[in-house]
């Protein structure tokens, strides 16, 4: 623990949710921890998952371990505390985070990075067929109780394949389409899997001749496309869209774009028109400065980016450099995303198609660039937990519960 300073106490900043940006000021704790300053860390999961890594984590590239941190052992490892708790909302004037089993506590600096869920999924959360993609952490044990109920259920017919739908055309739906069916290929019953977007084509924000080359893999893999219309209805058996339609499903993946998570709506601060929090370049609330916002869950008002976790990354030196500077009343950092970025989509049979700039090309060296950058970046935040003193940081090789809820 950091000494308090000779002109008053330990000031308290406090970290809710530990998505990649967060996570990353846990890291520079460890070797930079801020003299006068505790470090609290608050999440409704006991550990924290890598997005890019979760589809190679479906498709059995990777171990569920390989993926998630595990965020005792990092905040250990910080020297900073950890509570698993629910948020109830912020009071302001008292500069307190409230909860709804726990007293309140007080903030100096309050840096908010809860993510995203996937939007729409809330109008059918009463269907039986629904699995939203989030909360990432109980994805995959979610999944495959969900299909193998339904494998096993005596209702339906053994010598039919399971139909499952994802609903959503961007890149992460295309990636779990494919590690979906790859991790199916050992099972006795075969699986038949269909992509539902409202857009002309998947992958949207990728190049057209990317584009092309998806939809045609997804063509050979046998994953049908449903392209230009929404899903408006689901059953227990069946999905509806919106030009009435009807497709009987055994399982339906919700993947969509990113909606606010209802904790945002119950802050009380700025948002943006589709709830995330209105922020400044210094990733700043326009409600009170002594609050960030960072990753999917805010918004620069000013020059507003896509929900991508490689914008939530590269705004990881802004954040800590920003709470420092608030803190020593120093020179803000102003975050500038970039227009174009490196893109790798796991096609799940040991290979991924790159994308950057004007180049293309889907090769098992893509796929290895891919695993290697990965798992360099998550190694920096994994810790064998040894809470007798001491913590391991995990080494990569070269490429080669529920949450608690207020009711």
């Amino acid at each position: 623990m950091n000494p308090s300073p000779a002109n008053g106490p330990l000031k308290n900043i406090v970290l809710l949710g530990i998505g990649h940006t967060n996570a990353h000021l846990v890291k520079q704790w460890i070797s930079e921890p801020i003299a006068g300053c505790r470090l609290i860390c608050i999440s409704k999961f006991p550990t924290a998952t890598y997005s890019g890594m979760l589809p190679g984590t479906l498709g059995l590239q990777f171990s569920e371990q390989e993926m998630r941190i595990d965020l005792a052992a990092l905040a250990h490892h910080a020297g900073a505390e950890l509570i698993i708790a629910d948020t109830r909302g912020i009071d302001l004037d008292a500069g307190e985070l409230h909860f709804c089993d726990r007293d309140p506590i007080p903030f100096d600096v309050l840096s908010i990075g809860v993510g995203s869920m996937p939007v729409g999924w809330e109008q059918h959360s009463h269907s039986r067929l629904l699995v939203p993609i989030k909360p990432m952490q109980t994805f995959l044990q979610r999944l495959e109780s969900h299909l193998s109920d339904q494998a096993m259920n005596p209702s339906t017919d053994d010598n039919t394949p399971l139909r499952v739908a994802v609903v959503g055309g961007g890149v992460a739906s295309v990636e779990i389409a494919f590690c979906l069916q790859q991790r199916w290929q050992q099972r006795e019953r075969e699986i038949e899997i269909e992509i539902f977007t409202s857009s002309p084509h998947v992958a949207d924000g990728m190049p057209m001749r990317s584009v092309r080359s998806i939809e045609q893999l997804l063509r050979q893999r046998g994953i049908t496309v449903h392209r230009g219309h929404r899903v408006d209805a689901l059953t227990d058996t069946a999905l509806r869209t919106d030009d009435g339609q009807s497709y009987g499903s055994n399982g339906v993946i919700w993947a969509t774009g990113a909606a606010a998570p209802p904790v945002l709506a119950r802050l009380g601060l700025q948002t943006d028109d589709r709830g995330f929090i209105a922020t400044s370049k210094t990733l700043q609330s326009l409600s009170d400065e002594r609050i960030f916002a960072v990753g999917d869950s805010g918004t620069v008002i000013e020059s507003p980016s896509p929900k991508a976790g490689v914008y939530a990354v590269r705004q990881c030196p802004i954040l800590w450099h920003n709470v420092n500077a608030l803190l020593n009343r120093g020179v803000m950092q102003r975050f500038e995303p970039q227009r174009d970025f490196l893109k790798l989509l796991n096609t799940g049979d040991g290979k991924a198609m790159l994308q950057y700039g004007w180049f293309t090309a889907h090769a098992r060296w893509c796929w290895r660039l891919k695993t290697w950058i990965d798992k360099r970046f998550i190694s920096e935040y994994q810790f064998d937990s040894d809470f007798d003193g001491r913590s391991k940081k995990q080494t990569v090789d070269d490429p080669s519960e529920e949450p608690l809820s207020c009711r």
